[in-house]
């Protein structure tokens, strides 16, 4: 049976493009919240954003579990930040009987701060369509993510800035 991978890690981490390869080593297909949204509010969604990603993520799960029970691997690019929200996604896969790891993107703050400002001058440049990560993300960022303990994770990278 197919399984599914949650990334968990910081804002510009690298889980998009880690769940990428990902998905091409485990011909899989990535499902992810930033991408969704994206494409339906373009960085338009304001004071209501949160709701739409809460929104993104109810459908989202529902599609991994339609996916996963046609023989397909999901690869799921959204952070899971809180413990809750892994603790949710383990509750959730393990009641559909689906098998489910958690790959942790764990990232030093001389790399993270370099990867915040080149996804910021793309933004700026009109070059990706991504998040951009200013202070007030990043201070909301700050008081949601909890890192994941080691009996949350199957899988650790570990990203070092040169």
């Amino acid at each position: 049976m197919a399984k599914v991978v949650m990334t968990c890690g910081k804002i510009c981490s690298g889980k998009s493009t880690y769940a990428a390869k990902l998905c091409s080593e485990l011909n899989g297909v990535i499902l992810s919240i930033d991408e969704l949204t994206l494409a339906l509010f373009n960085n338009e969604a304001g004071d209501k954003l949160d709701m739409y990603v809460e929104r993104a993520r109810s459908y989202l799960y529902k599609q991994s579990v339609r996916l996963i029970r046609a023989g397909v691997n999901v690869v799921l690019d959204w952070g899971f930040w809180t413990e809750a929200e892994r603790e949710y996604a383990k509750r959730f896969y393990d009641s559909e009987g689906i098998e489910h790891e958690l790959h942790y993107l764990s990232i030093d703050d001389e790399l993270w701060k370099k990867r915040i400002d080149g996804r910021n001058a793309l933004v700026s440049e009109g070059k990706t369509d991504a998040y951009y990560v200013d202070e007030g993300l990043m201070e909301k960022f700050a008081s949601i993510f909890q890192e994941p303990e080691d009996r949350e994770i199957n899988k650790i990278i570990s990203q070092i800035g040169v």
